[in-house]
């Protein structure tokens, strides 16, 4: 039986992903159905099912709404016209920040201001959709609490630091720009690159990061450095008429990367050649992945962990690795 994902890789193996019989919700296996192989990422949040002439993924949810993409080939067309990044962890280092909030709600979930998130919690409060990370601890922690209400701890606690944050009397640790990121941003300005900003947080949440990180680089306005920005939109939220899709078609789904290239920068899906995107984490590889696009990863972030180093077109150190490998 062949292993092969076309479009993708050559095997499970090759890719670094687990070969399963079966997808998690049953629907597709090995053998049956023309389908040649089934495998997944390491952390399960992406299933690849390969048949003879193509792949298709699919994202699990948390949420209960799984979806599944075709895998389009992809390749690196030069000259790069546009690079796209994400935020946490790529371009700023903000983790333990935002993890502090998720823990923040949990203890108020609980009624306990000293508890505090296990090690082994880390994987699963970082990376995806606010909604996710705090269904985890929902689940583990305190199940007789709804999910809902722990999104209203979360918001109270993150406008409070957030607008502490903008007035300059937050965290001053909260949001540290990436080693490198200027001086890296800097030259593809000076190469003509277009320049995308991609984050699954929400709006209230990213734009102060954003504007704390710039205050640091010293890069001016971020409306006018980058070409486009988009973040997941706006919280959903009782008495509120309007909300995002953000909370259920974050990273790993490909829509942030896709909007952000098409609508944003205005780049047809036949030029997504000519674009990249650098990521951190495991559930951003995929993301650019699925979209279309070639994913450089850089170190430190979950990327190895997360079993996707394998759909990394190049993995780097720095972000002089990376622009050495723009060039190469």
């Amino acid at each position: 039986m062949s292993e092969a994902f076309p479009g993708l890789g050559e095997s499970a193996a090759a890719l670094g992903l687990t070969a399963l019989e079966v997808t998690s919700d049953g629907r597709f296996a090995a053998g049956r159905d023309g389908v040649c192989a089934v495998a997944r990422t390491g952390d399960g949040k992406v299933e690849f099912i390969g048949f003879d002439s193509h792949t298709l993924a699919t994202v699990n949810s948390a949420m209960g709404y799984p979806a599944c993409y075709p895998v389009h080939p992809v390749r690196l067309d030069k000259p790069v016209e546009a690079v796209l990044m994400d935020l946490d962890g790529t371009t700023v280092h903000s983790e333990t920040f935002w993890i502090w909030i998720i823990q923040l709600s949990t203890a108020s979930l609980l009624g306990d201001d000293s508890f505090e998130l296990e090690d082994e919690d880390i994987p699963y409060v970082s990376g995806h959709s606010v909604s996710e990370h705090l269904q985890y601890c929902v689940t583990k922690y305190c199940p007789d609490r709804s999910v809902e209400e722990a999104r209203d701890y979360y918001f109270e606690h993150t406008r409070r630091e957030m607008q502490a944050v903008l007035d300059g009397t937050g965290r001053t640790e909260a949001f540290v720009p990436s080693p490198g990121i200027r001086e890296f941003l800097l030259e593809l300005k000076s190469r003509g690159v277009a320049l995308g900003l991609v984050t699954s947080g929400l709006y209230e949440k990213a734009w102060p990061e954003i504007v704390s990180a710039f205050r640091k680089l010293e890069l001016g306005d971020p409306l006018e450095f980058y070409d486009a920005i988009i973040t997941a939109g706006f919280p959903m939220q009782q008495g509120r008429s309007t909300g995002t899709l953000g909370e259920l078609s974050p990273k790993p789904h490909p829509w942030l990367y896709a909007e952000v290239a098409r609508v944003g920068l205005g780049i047809p899906f036949d030029r997504r050649a000519h674009v990249i995107g650098i990521e951190d984490s495991g559930a951003g590889v995929c993301s650019i992945r699925l979209a279309g696009f070639e994913p450089f990863g850089i170190a430190g972030g979950n990327i190895e962990g997360s079993g996707t180093r394998g759909l990394c077109r190049e993995f780097c150190a720095d972000f002089e690795g990376i622009l050495a490998a723009i060039d190469s």
